[in-house]
């Protein structure tokens, strides 16, 4: 995935340099087609950039002036010059290849067993091998010693615990490296095991089940043109901070909304604001600023009724005195949020979503999701608390979450899985990270998990079973009554087979897919 080369401005002249060779402060030229070099930031020029690497999103991202790049990601068809922020083992890139790499190496739990299981059998074989020869000495044919050391050899050969040294580690390599491909990361290996005992997922709501952002999802007519009143109120609201004034902004331009000119504005704190637009007086706001300017409110109450069931932050119109508009805010759900949902209580996985927002906004969309346990108007540390306590009541638990009020919840769960798009605190208390912002990779995780354990499982069964069954032919048990004597050397290729047949197995991981 890495570029190998890059065209470098290096005194006054542009060259292309090993990628080692950049330094934080290089300004580097992009060609349409070549691949991003170095973490960094577009100083001119527009393109888009395939970042299906980092995102999985198929869609390319337009880049301008000031966008961020990522090393490894493709550039389109456009050129553009950007500075370098990150090189070397600090690149986004790189980092992924060191968790990567890391949880490879990682042992689970169950390849410690293994490794008991082989501290014991080892010595065994050694043992039984010894006995091989000391009873075929006294009981075999002539030439006794010559049959005794060929059983001897054979057990001991085809005894070799190969496959049971392979049999976990290779199906890890598989299975992670498949998986970061997939764009989830296990961070750390024993999370590739507990992720499959889970009995609850526990989501934070803000940024993981739902955009993250506040839009407007609802809009009440009372009086007068639907897109002409929307007009003027964006016109208004572009004149305030409050992330509620983009919400609004971005419903007139998803619209094509042309905005009229704003004679007067004025916020009104704590209430909303007034303004003049058109020769028309608008006020914008909640029910006290209404009650406050005196107008009549029984309009209002209808629509207030309904946003409020489902969880909506209402927003108040009036134009000249007569109510005129109620808009629903709020953050929209996720587009894969109900399918994670569903697919998740399809393998058997109860569904919790913790939240600081209100109770009615939290169950409004808890309902609407299908999820089984709520916690509202929960503080950031009292997220930890809900986790333990999710604990004791069913179990195993992993928590999915984003931000920096998630670390102590992401860090105290079982298994903690961070969304990429979140913050660093987020991602560097998880043990698994989703790449993209698709809470339905939480799905790919939980399945990666699934196989890769069934897959070790698979292969610790045929590797012993595989000793079980030969150690005796080896030592000579079908003898007495076939006269069959195993060769070390068809010992030595069954033994051979036995890894080839692991590592076989192991490979099928290859194929995994996302879940959707």
């Amino acid at each position: 995935m890495r570029a190998n080369v890059a065209r470098v401005e290096r005194a006054g002249a542009v060259i292309e340099l090993p990628i080692e060779e950049i330094k934080v402060g290089d300004v580097l030229h992009l060609r349409p087609g070549e691949k991003i070099a170095v973490d960094g930031r577009v100083l001119s020029g527009e393109s888009h950039v395939d970042e299906a690497m980092i995102s999985g999103e198929p869609i390319p991202v337009a880049k301008a002036e000031g966008a961020a790049v990522i090393a490894g990601t493709v550039n389109g068809e456009g050129s553009m010059t950007y500075v370098a922020e990150k090189v070397g083992a600090d690149t986004m890139l790189a980092q992924i290849i060191r968790m990567v790499e890391e949880a490879q190496g990682a042992k689970l739990p169950i390849q410690s067993l293994v490794d008991k299981v082989t501290m014991y059998f080892v010595p065994a074989v050694m043992a039984l091998a010894v006995l091989t020869v000391l009873i075929w000495l006294v009981v075999g044919p002539e030439p006794a010693l010559a049959h005794a050391l060929v059983a001897g050899v054979a057990v001991l050969i085809i005894a070799c615990p190969c496959a049971m040294g392979l049999a976990t580690p290779t199906s890890i390599m598989v299975g992670t490296g498949r998986a970061a491909e997939l764009g989830v990361l296990f961070r750390k290996g024993d999370a590739l095991q507990a992720l499959q005992g889970v009995k609850v997922i526990a989501f934070d709501k803000t940024g993981t089940l739902t955009q993250g952002r506040p839009d407007v999802t609802d809009v009440v007519v009372l009086e007068g043109d639907e897109d002409t009143l929307l007009a003027m109120i964006a016109a208004a609201e572009a004149q305030s901070e409050h992330p509620i004034a983009r919400a609004i902004e971005r419903a007139a331009e998803a619209r094509g909304l042309r905005l009229p000119e704003v004679t007067k504005a004025r916020a009104v704190a704590g209430h909303g604001m007034k303004a003049e637009v058109e020769g028309k007086d608008i006020l914008i706001g909640n029910m006290r600023l209404m009650s406050r300017e005196k107008i009549a409110t029984d309009a209002f109450e209808a629509p207030l009724s309904d946003l409020a069931e489902q969880g909506r932050t209402p927003v108040l119109v009036a134009v000249n005195g007569v109510p005129a508009l109620v808009i629903g805010i709020s953050d929209p759900v996720r587009p894969t949020s109900r399918r994670t949902i569903e697919a998740l209580h399809a393998r058997g996985i109860k569904v919790a979503m913790v939240s600081g927002d209100t109770c009615k906004a939290a169950e409004a969309i808890a309902r609407d999701l299908g999820i089984d346990h709520v916690e509202a108007e929960v503080l950031p540390k009292g997220k930890a608390k809900i986790v333990s306590a999710l604990q004791q009541s069913f179990g195993s638990v992993a928590f999915v979450g984003d931000g920096i009020n998630d670390a102590p919840a992401l860090a105290s769960a079982d298994v903690g899985v961070a969304i990429g798009t979140g913050t660093d605190v987020a991602i560097e208390a998880a043990d698994v990270v989703l790449i993209g912002g698709d809470p339905g990779a939480v799905v790919t995780a939980l399945d990666v998990s699934r196989k890769t354990m069934a897959n070790i499982r698979q292969n610790l069964f045929w590797a012993f079973a595989y000793n079980a069954a030969l150690i005796p032919v080896a030592a000579g048990a079908l003898y007495p009554a076939f006269g069959i004597q195993l060769s070390p050397m068809l010992g030595a290729g069954a033994m051979a087979m036995s890894s080839v047949f692991v590592l076989s197995n192991a490979l099928r991981l290859r194929g995994l897919r996302a879940a959707f």
